[in-house]
């Protein structure tokens, strides 16, 4: 009766997000095949809502024929990734993935927090969050906070932990 063979699912959903809602799906349905249709392109979002058990994940903006393509792929127990998005799924694979502490550190630097209003909020020292700074910036690939704040958001990175 509610046994869709294919579902699709927003990441932006109410109480609790599309991951959440793919994970909960999944503890109950095992074999639920769900499709990711979203606007977020970023390779950290694509690479949660894989593991959180998604078939497929496609863009809003993808044509009717991709859509269509999409669906039958997934209803046949194969997968489906946009071209676009294998590659930055792929980029998120080679790159250093950023530990747990320093997307925490990341995302107050990506509130325009100072070093020392980053050290006060999580109890550590001031060359502590430089070191943890120093390294997001390495592990991005970027020069400065800005820039690597900027990198989080279109990666997606910022609510990943």
């Amino acid at each position: 009766r509610l046994r869709p063979d294919v579902m699709l699912v927003d990441l932006n959903m109410p109480g609790g997000g599309g991951v959440e809602a793919i994970r909960k799906i999944r503890a109950l349905v095992p074999d639920a095949r769900m499709v990711i249709l979203t606007t977020y392109d970023g390779d950290e979002d694509v690479h949660r809502g894989l593991l959180a058990g998604a078939s497929a994940y496609l863009l809003k903006q993808s044509g009717l024929d991709e859509v269509v393509q999409c669906v039958r792929q997934v209803a046949a127990n194969r997968r489906y990734l946009a071209p676009g998005l294998a590659e930055k799924l792929a980029g998120r694979m080679d790159a250093n993935r950023l530990s747990r502490r320093e997307l925490e550190i990341l995302a107050h630097l990506s509130a325009g927090m100072s070093n020392k209003m980053i050290a006060r909020t999580e109890n550590i020292g001031v060359g502590t969050v430089k070191y943890h700074v120093n390294n997001i910036l390495s592990k991005l690939n970027v020069s400065c906070r800005t820039e690597a704040a900027c990198v989080a958001a279109r990666r997606g990175l910022i609510h990943a932990y």
